[in-house]
């Protein structure tokens, strides 16, 4: 009863755009690890972790230990811009943990609280470094849902608001294998992909001005878990620092573990110009920043700022996240689990063709839902099945698995597990998964 007046209050309160509230109608009232209970007193396994943003699970012990004692000393939880010694630490974890030469010389700058704040002052340091306008990114991309991030970003709906008027956006081709954009697969497509955007920069003719910037996704999320090949971002990073023009790397999602790497970037080798990063760098609590190569650290005082820049909570559990997956190595531990999850899924999908593939890294997780019957692409891709999709997405409610959709139409299964989800609660996931897909079959 409570858990009915809860989703009807806020149906009737809150804006149209909910999201989440729509596709999974549950009132948490508490949460330990991977599991969810409701205020009903069902239990759930997460596998959204606030869109992939609770890397230790919900209420990790020593995260909300750090909370209560910072909250009991006195400490300023709201600084601005000003240093404290949970800063200090936060910061210095974190400028150990970075990619490849960004270890040994970067600049951190701290950004209002989300992710998309991150990407507009990426784009903005961009625009100050280099004294150009334009930005190169990529089909399928999410940045986020403001101004300047819609605009660099691919779905329709994302970018419904209209993109900003002065950011000069190029799109090129993603590197998608499953729908390829020129037919021919991913790793011939990164090829081909990288091939457009060197001739768009040194062409005379190709009617694009040098751009500022190129800004991508190692793993497109909300895109659909696509992974670019190694070594398209490789090629990638080849042109752009050839002719001058800066590599952003969104890592929001892909950061922190996910991907079986601390960092996606670094399985290909790839040191960015400016990392972009959120979600799990705050242990769980609003904090977003961008790491980049001192030279380009070109602000004047005030020229990027923002109210919420100084979360001391979120900075003292981000340390601790950090610190702990290091130190509990649980990026290999996202390998490897990762690859038990995707192994089961594939043989889930032997028996099931509406699996169209399986595919992610790490603990990023995406399964292309797909209609058997249909008649397939160049490539033997079938085409979506979205309204599949949303009846799985509710049979796994039902089953008391929560995950969401992506990609294309909707049609992606996402998996975005806490990387502390154990062997058991990998297996119940699958198990699941089974049951649900059963059901949705069943009753099609």
């Amino acid at each position: 009863m409570l858990r009915a007046t809860l989703l009807d209050r806020q149906a009737r309160r809150e804006s149209s755009a909910r999201t989440y509230a729509r596709n999974l109608p549950v009132a948490p009232a508490k949460a330990a690890g991977a599991v969810v209970t409701g205020v009903d007193g069902r239990t759930y396994l997460d596998c959204l972790s606030g869109a992939g943003t609770l890397a230790l699970g919900h209420n990790h012990p020593e995260v909300v230990a750090a909370l209560q004692s910072t909250l009991g000393s006195g400490a300023l939880l709201h600084s601005l811009d000003m240093i404290t010694p949970q800063k200090d630490t936060f910061s210095t974890e974190l400028l150990g943990r970075l990619p490849g030469e960004l270890r040994d010389d970067a600049r951190l700058h701290f950004c209002s609280p989300a992710g998309t704040d991150a990407v507009e002052a990426a784009l903005k340091l961009a625009r100050q470094a280099t004294g150009r306008r334009g930005v190169v990114a990529f089909t399928g991309a999410y940045h986020g849902m403001t101004l300047g991030a819609a605009s660099v970003s691919g779905p329709e709906g994302m970018r419904a608001g209209g993109p900003a008027d002065s950011q000069a956006v190029t799109r090129l081709p993603y590197p998608y294998g499953y729908r390829c954009p020129f037919g021919v697969g991913a790793e011939q497509a990164g090829v081909l992909s990288a091939r457009l955007l060197e001739s768009l920069i040194t062409d005379p003719s190709s009617g694009v001005d040098k751009p500022a910037a190129v800004i991508l996704e190692v793993v497109q999320g909300e895109g659909g878990v696509v992974e670019g090949p190694d070594a398209w971002l490789r090629e990638v990073r080849r042109i752009t620092a050839a002719h001058g023009v800066l590599l952003i790397v969104d890592e929001v999602q892909t950061g922190v573990g996910r991907t079986g790497h601390f960092w996606a970037c670094e399985r290909a080798g790839v040191t960015p110009d400016v990392l972009v990063t959120s979600k799990a760098v705050g242990g769980g609590l609003p904090l977003a920043l961008i790491a980049y190569r001192s030279d380009l650290d070109t602000w004047q005082p005030g020229a990027h700022t923002g109210t919420f820049r100084g979360n001391t909570l979120a900075m003292v559990a981000g340390e601790i996240t950090l610190r702990t997956v290091a130190e509990q190595q649980l990026t290999e531990r996202a390998e490897k689990l990762g690859e038990r999850l995707r192994q089961g899924l594939r043989e889930l999908a032997a028996d099931h063709p509406v699996f169209g593939e399986v595919r992610g890294r790490g603990l990023m997780i995406g399964v292309e839902l797909v209609d058997p019957d249909g008649a397939p692409d160049r490539l033997g891709s079938l085409p979506p099945h979205p309204a599949l999709a949303k009846a799985l997405r509710a049979a796994c409610l039902d089953h008391g698995l929560i995950l969401e959709l992506g990609g294309r139409d909707d049609t992606v299964l996402r998996l975005l597990p806490p990387l502390i989800l154990s062997d058991i609660e990998a297996d119940s996931v699958l198990a699941r998964i089974a049951d649900a897909l059963r059901d949705t079959e069943h009753a099609a």
